[in-house]
């Protein structure tokens, strides 16, 4: 039955209404007001996206592809047991083999987003994607260890703009 939501289930498509299941590709609207919390729209076609286009009036979108998140875990099932170690170690069930913990990904961003799309609006004329912040925090990291070690190499404790 369409429409239904049940434990293979992760989603219903906005426009069709077809389950989308844990795990499977789905499309997403690239205008931020589409891609809210509250109100996401999740397409299982890119067609589903197309026939959303011209309903929401908008002048230059694309549809973005992404994957369904695992099926959680039943609650019933017992929790891992508490481990402690020191703050900042990585643990080998927490990091992948071949990622360092210097590697592994970080949630915090690292732009004034505000700052960010005013500036990208009033120089460009374009809006920004709320993706654009995840993705420019992580070249501002890159960035910023690049330099590091160049300081590092220098034998300085301190972070210089020669650095960058």
């Amino acid at each position: 039955m369409e429409g239904t939501l049940d434990a293979s289930t992760w989603r219903v498509c906005s426009a069709c209404k077809k389950p989308i299941l844990w795990n499977e590709s789905y499309w997403v609207c690239s205008v931020s007001s589409c891609n809210r919390a509250r109100s996401p729209y999740v397409f299982c076609r890119i067609e589903c996206w197309d026939s959303h286009v011209p309903v929401m009036n908008h002048r230059d979108a694309w549809a973005e592809e992404r994957v369904a998140p695992s099926r959680p875990r039943p609650a019933a099932a017992p929790a891992a047991p508490l481990v402690t170690r020191p703050l900042g170690a990585p643990t080998a069930a927490a990091q992948p083999a071949s990622r360092s913990a210097a590697e592994a990904p970080d949630p915090d961003v690292l732009i004034v987003v505000s700052k960010l799309k005013k500036y990208v609006r009033e120089k460009h004329g374009l809006s920004t994607s709320d993706q654009v912040v995840a993705v420019l925090s992580d070249r501002v990291r890159e960035i910023c260890d690049e330099a590091a070690e160049k300081s590092r190499q220098a034998g300085r404790k301190t972070l210089m703009d020669r650095d960058f």
